[in-house]
């Protein structure tokens, strides 16, 4: 199991393009396999990651998520492509549906049968991907072209998918899953089951799964758990992530953390990689005034270990 870091700074207001770049290199430097940056009101994921795949070497960056809605499989595609070239291919495409409240409250759009969007999305953006030419006629997409882009080696595309009807699509169409407020006992027994098992029937290779959860080294972790709820309480009422923490019995998204000292913390990525994760994306939040770096120096020296 690869173990790989979220921007700490995503959320910053005032973090700048440099910042992102400093940011990414130095979880290369750190020893981190990858780095993942997710796409919501600030910076544009996959252009940040372009720049920064120019000033870095071995690191591989994700985004975690880029929404698809308001995006057409053609454009992504093209952008992801130049991406991957500048990244000298490790670049990877990490997509989802967003929320209802964002796609049709802000930006007044459909998220009418999520599912069928994403099934047609791939349908048009897996084969541009691969460098092959996309041709699909469906429902809300007809697509006939094709992409040259020096350098754009096929790439990953992994989709935020949680519920069984999205595992099928992820499994049987792209090559793995982004996960977040989805505990280890769900990904054990419904995640990573439902996405194998789809990828296996439709004949494809075994499935990327990159779980991320809320990460931190700490002496109390009861008072990091109510850290953890306050900064992702958005996460336990958005429905999707809702019906995640609802499987595992969690109450509040702290419950689903790994939190606590080094033991606590080794034990629960182990955990993860028994559960059949390939990639562990930490995100470590400020539990406490020193924490993030504590935690970022205890994942370093477990990679160097």
């Amino acid at each position: 199991m690869k173990i790989g870091i979220g921007s700490v700074i995503a959320g910053n207001a005032s973090a700048t393009l440099d910042d992102f770049v400093n940011e990414v290199k130095s979880a290369e430097a750190d020893g981190f396999a990858f780095y993942s940056l997710p796409n919501i009101f600030g910076h544009d994921a996959i252009s940040v990651l372009t720049v920064a795949g120019r000033e870095t070497k071995k690191i591989e960056l994700a985004t975690g998520v880029t929404p698809t809605p308001p995006r057409h499989p053609f454009s992504i595609a093209q952008q992801a492509l130049t991406a991957q070239a500048a990244c000298r291919g490790r670049f990877v495409l990490g997509i989802g549906l967003s929320h209802k409240i964002v796609i049709e409250n802000m930006l007044g759009l459909s998220y009418a049968q999520p599912a069928k969007q994403m099934r047609e999305y791939l349908e048009v953006l897996m084969p541009l991907a691969q460098g092959k030419p996309a041709s699909f006629s469906g429902d809300l997409y007809r697509v006939n072209g094709a992409l040259q882009i020096a350098g754009g080696t096929p790439l990953p595309v992994v989709v935020a998918a949680l519920g069984p009807k999205m595992l099928e699509v992820a499994g049987r169409l792209a090559d793995g899953t982004a996960t977040w407020m989805t505990g280890v006992k769900t990904l054990a027994e419904h995640t990573v089951p439902a996405i194998t098992k789809a990828a296996r029937d439709a004949g494809r290779p075994a499935p990327r799964i990159i779980a991320a959860l809320p990460f931190a080294l700490t002496k109390d972790p009861n008072a990091a758990r109510d850290v953890a709820n306050k900064v992702f309480a958005i996460y336990g009422q958005l429905p999707s992530y809702r019906a995640m923490l609802d499987r595992e019995g969690a109450a509040n998204p702290g419950d689903v953390g790994i939190l606590g000292d080094e033991a606590v913390l080794r034990a629960g990525i182990a955990k993860l990689r028994d559960a059949g994760v390939t990639h562990f994306l930490a995100s470590v939040f400020p539990a406490d005034a020193t924490c993030i770096e504590r935690t970022k120096a205890f994942l370093k020296s477990e990679l160097l270990a």
